[in-house]
């Protein structure tokens, strides 16, 4: 069995109870060596074969657990954040169903939400935003045509911007001509939940400049949207107001 695991937003203590065990029981531990907290290969057994997937290629991470799975041996393959966000699974996926290997995924927080927790921040505020984008510019790696930043930024709704540090002067310039005023709030959070986090607020125009004073240059979150703002409206839910399955409305 191959068990995909999330690792979580950045702190040991805050991959799953489900992950924890998972790592502890494994007899090989493949690892997203570049972003994954190296502490949570102390839950590791002693006997545990540890592998960095930072140097390897997919055939030579799908050679490790096909090797492992010819032993009966199970394998975690740890993931930052949770699997599903630029986690680069399918491709292991589809590999191990021609093999015959039966994996299972476990998730994880990601680092989106660890970024809201970090500041201390509700995504979806009432009257402000009820939409979160999650995307990435482009670079190296293209994006379809129609999920462009300035296309997306025309929502003007809460937008989580990933593996796009090393492009913010773009990134900025791209928000503002897709609708984003530069005054719109946005955050920089670097390695969020990690002992050096560090959180950077400034607005869409200021991106680019903050993250160079900061030093920071990749390893972060970029934030924009309204809801780093200070007006909202309250939930209905807790309106007294407003009547639910579970309570009546004052009269």
């Amino acid at each position: 069995m191959v068990n995909f695991v999330g690792a979580g937003c950045g702190a040991a203590d805050l991959i799953t109870v489900r992950g924890m065990r998972l790592l502890q029981q494994a007899d090989v531990i493949i690892y997203a060596g570049s972003l994954v907290n190296p502490q949570l290969l102390e839950y590791a057994g002693d006997d545990c074969r540890v592998y960095n997937s930072a140097y390897m290629t997919l055939d030579e991470v799908i050679e490790v657990m096909r090797s492992a799975e010819a032993q009966g041996k199970m394998t975690v393959r740890l993931h930052t954040g949770d699997p599903c966000l630029y986690g680069a699974v399918r491709e292991q996926f589809d590999r191990l169903d021609s093999l015959g290997i039966a994996y299972e995924v476990c998730p994880g927080v990601s680092s989106f939400c660890g970024a809201a927790a970090s500041l201390k921040a509700e995504y979806t505020l009432p009257d402000v935003s009820q939409t979160v984008i999650i995307s990435r510019m482009e670079g190296r790696t293209s994006v379809p045509e129609r999920e462009k930043i300035e296309l997306l930024a025309g929502h003007n709704a809460t937008m989580v911007i990933f593996l796009s540090t090393g492009l913010l002067q773009e990134l900025s310039a791209a928000l503002r001509n897709g609708g984003y005023s530069p005054d719109t709030p946005a955050a920089i959070v670097y390695k969020a939940s990690w002992s050096d986090e560090k959180i950077c607020r400034c607005t869409v125009s200021s991106l680019a400049e903050t993250a160079e004073e900061n030093n920071i240059k990749k390893t972060a979150l970029i934030c924009v949207g309204n809801f780093l703002g200070s007006d909202y409206s309250l939930s209905k839910l807790y309106d007294k107001e407003f009547e639910t399955g579970f309570r009546k409305a004052a009269k």
